[in-house]
Order: C-alpha cells, then structure tokens, then sequence
C-alpha cells in the first residue's frame, strides 16, 4: 500500500469516527429516553379521598374532574355512564382505593359481542396494570380476570406460587354470555389475597394470589372497554 493511500485511509477513518460517536449516542438516547420519560411521569393525580363509602349515580350532564382517561369518548348519557367503544383506554377514578375493597356497580352492554370490563388496583394511566375483569370477551366467549395482562397464562384459580409468565396470568371460564340490552349488577371484593367477582349475586370468578397487587401503583379502579357500546351506573366503593 501506498504511502498517499495509507493516509487517505487514516483520513477517511478519522472522518468517520465523529459520524459513528454521534449514530451511537443517538441510539443510547432512543433507548433511554423512554425510560427517562416513565420516571419523570407523575404519580396518577387524586381528586377524591375515600374517607368512607363512594357512590356516582352520573346524574348529571358533565363527567367532571373526578375521572381520567388518555382516550375514548367517555361520557354522561341519559344520566349514565356512556363507554362507545375505549379501545381498552380506561375511564379512571382519580382516587386511591383501600387495600381491601368491595366496589359495585351496574352494566349493559348494547352490542351482540358483550366485552364490559372493569379494572382494578391499576396504575391510574395504563391497561392492564392491575386485575382486568372481562365479562363476555374475544365475541362473548371469555369471562376471565387477567393479572397484569388480558391474554396472560390461563392458570387455575388458586395462582401457583411462584407465579409463571412474570405474574402476566389469568383465570377464565367459558360458560357465560353477555345478554345484550341487560342490566348486570357486578360486585368486585378484595380480601387479602383474595378478589372474588360476582354478577347478580352469584359468583362469577375467584383469583387468590400469593402476590397480591398493591400500594401505590396499585390502587387505582377503571371502568374499560374494548369495541363495544356500555353503559355504567351506580358505583359503589367500601372499604372492607
């Protein structure tokens, strides 16, 4: 190699280096920056202090600042609770909720597919952060309880511990369908490790985790749908 092509190599390289210095911080900065952004986010704001037992009747025009949501046309209609459709972007109460709990509430679904949902002892700002409770989901098939994850592991209703799949399971049963047009009155209960799920009085579905989700980042309720038209109505909130 010549003496003129060796340094026409060295000057090319050292050309180069700026370029690939700043392609990798770049990339560094892309990988982080989520990261960064989770960590500054903050903590789910509180409107309401549950010193005693909650109810909403939505017997009023306006939702107000007591709820939250990042989407979805939530809204009062005819004095209720109106979800067209979220997209699984809940509808939150900006209130911390007790460790032990019993919350109410009625539902109907006016669409064939069923799919209410609530969600509990979530983060305040994302699906699928706690317990997702689906009544007649994927077409009216599935009623479940998901921890952490909708489409977690099926597993049975007494969780393995140590929990598989990163804790990201649920529990299921195939038998009941959603009946379009009528009024469900759900009861949600957490006990301990123990969140039992009911619909008109009778059970419907119990989860006892060893790893109970709670404390902050965990104590947040959610009324949530997916593509169908509910409506909600008289929540109820107790401590137990």
């Amino acid at each position: 190699m010549s003496e003129r092509s060796s340094h026409g190599d060295e000057a090319a390289s050292e050309r180069a280096s700026p370029r690939l210095i700043a392609l990798c911080a770049a990339l560094v900065v892309v990988a982080v920056l989520p990261l960064v952004a989770l960590a500054m986010r903050p903590r789910a704001s509180t409107a309401l202090e549950l010193r005693g037992p909650f109810g909403d009747d939505f017997n009023r025009p306006e939702l107000g600042d007591d709820y939250w949501s990042s989407g979805g046309f939530w809204r009062i209609a005819g004095d209720q609770l109106l979800s067209p459709g979220a997209k699984n972007n809940p509808l939150w109460l900006r209130a911390e909720l007790p460790a032990d709990v019993q919350v109410e509430f009625d539902a109907r679904s006016e669409s064939p597919e069923g799919d209410t949902k609530c969600e509990i002892f979530g983060n305040g700002y994302d699906h699928a952060s706690g317990y997702i409770l689906i009544f007649g989901g994927w077409g009216n098939t599935i009623t479940t309880i998901g921890r952490l994850d909708e489409h977690g592991v099926p597993v049975a209703a007494q969780l393995p511990d140590p929990l598989p799949n990163g804790g990201h399971v649920r529990v299921e049963r195939h038998d009941l369908r959603v009946e379009q047009g009528r009024t469900y009155h759900w009861t949600v209960r957490r006990k301990g490790g123990t969140l039992s799920w009911s619909l008109d009085g009778q059970p419907a579905i119990e989860l006892v985790d060893p790893e109970p989700l709670r404390g902050p980042g965990h104590d947040r309720f959610a009324f949530s749908t997916w593509d169908a038209d509910v409506f909600y109505d008289n929540l109820q909130i107790t401590a137990l």
